[in-house]
């Protein structure tokens, strides 16, 4: 540590399409729904976060709420640099009179298009980082796991996230082959809102739809520990009243099944892809899952049963993207793969 190490602080953010989370001195400091609420006279940020998620589906007409990602890319530039802004200023929130300079290593999907690239560069430089990697998150997903990308050992990762799954063969550092469709956790909440419209007629909001993806979801209609069913309660699209109902994990397993078809679909596209030094290599360590997605009940057996291969869900998926970014930022040095510029 140098004499001046305290005026660099470097960090690293997992900027997904669902959470936003910030590691710094190994340590998850930030772990926040990627939302902003705005006030529209004043363009004002009012919350960020947790306090905006609350208020998402219940503002007035002079506040709105706004999630700046989409598809796991910035869609919204301004509102993605003020969150990553108060963001930061969550870790820092008195316990510094400087304001040190910034490092940050970000993680970007796979199939990102160079200009989606430059709006992740921009709003971190804009946000205060004075030097800022980028790291694809199937690679960042690997790292956390705990796997050694730099073996000549082929490796298949599956990151579901908010926006996208990105699967990728890792070996040697680099990553061979790869798939990134933009169809993950948000459309499986979409789904759960088309279902409860057409099935049961009635009207639930986004944060209801999250909910019961959480407590009912999943990817199989038999479960050998099934979840109690679910009480969902919405507007009554005949009555125009509130109301409520029961809801079943098999209910729920049916409105996903779409979405999950593509999902298996994509990966194996991406194993007919993989050269077949590494297929044998897959075939022997199986396939790894990460993501908030990869939690939803039988998804992991739904798609060892399709591939005929070993799946193992990553521990904490939720924060293995994160935590490889971490490591990443810490061998800034030993990893060539990271993109500077």
């Amino acid at each position: 540590m140098g004499i001046f190490s305290f005026l660099t602080q470097e960090i690293a953010i997992d900027l997904g399409t669902a959470n936003t989370l910030i590691i710094w001195n190994d340590k998850v400091v930030v772990d926040e729904p990627s939302i902003v609420a705005k006030d529209i006279q004043s363009q004002k940020i009012v919350a960020i976060g947790k306090k905006a998620q609350q208020m998402h589906g219940k503002t007035h007409k002079l506040i709105e709420t706004i999630r700046p990602l989409k598809d796991g890319v910035i869609a919204d530039f301004q509102s993605a640099e003020q969150m990553i802004r108060g963001m930061i200023k969550m870790i820092n929130s008195g316990k510094s009179i400087f304001n040190p300079t910034l490092r940050m290593v970000i993680c970007i999907p796979s199939g990102i298009t160079e200009v989606e690239k430059r709006a992740v560069r921009d709003s971190a430089e804009h946000a205060g980082a004075k030097e800022v990697y980028l790291i694809h998150e199937p690679m960042a997903a690997a790292i956390g796991i705990g796997i050694d990308v730099e073996e000549p050992m082929g490796n298949m990762i599956i990151d579901i996230g908010g926006g996208t799954s990105e699967i990728a063969v890792i070996a040697l550092g680099g990553i061979v082959c790869d798939k990134s469709i933009r169809v993950a956790g948000d459309d499986f909440t979409s789904d759960i809102e088309d279902y409860m419209r057409r099935q049961h007629n009635i009207l639930v909001g986004e944060r209801t739809a999250e909910q019961i993806k959480i407590e009912v979801g999943a990817a199989l209609p038999d479960l050998e520990s099934p979840p109690d069913d679910f009480a969902v309660r919405g507007r009554d699209l005949m009555t125009g009243t509130p109301k409520e109902i029961m809801v079943s994990y098999t209910e729920v397993a049916h409105a996903l099944d779409k979405t999950i078809q593509k999902i298996e679909a994509a990966i194996l596209s991406a194993l007919e892809m993989t050269p077949p030094e590494l297929s044998a290599d897959i075939y022997r360590t199986g396939i790894y899952l990460a993501g908030g997605g990869s939690m939803l009940r039988g998804l992991d057996d739904r798609i060892s049963s399709k591939t005929k291969l070993p799946v193992h869900i990553a521990e904490d998926p939720l924060r293995a993207v994160a935590r490889g970014t971490s490591i990443a930022l810490k061998n800034i040095d030993k990893y060539q793969f990271l993109i500077k510029d």
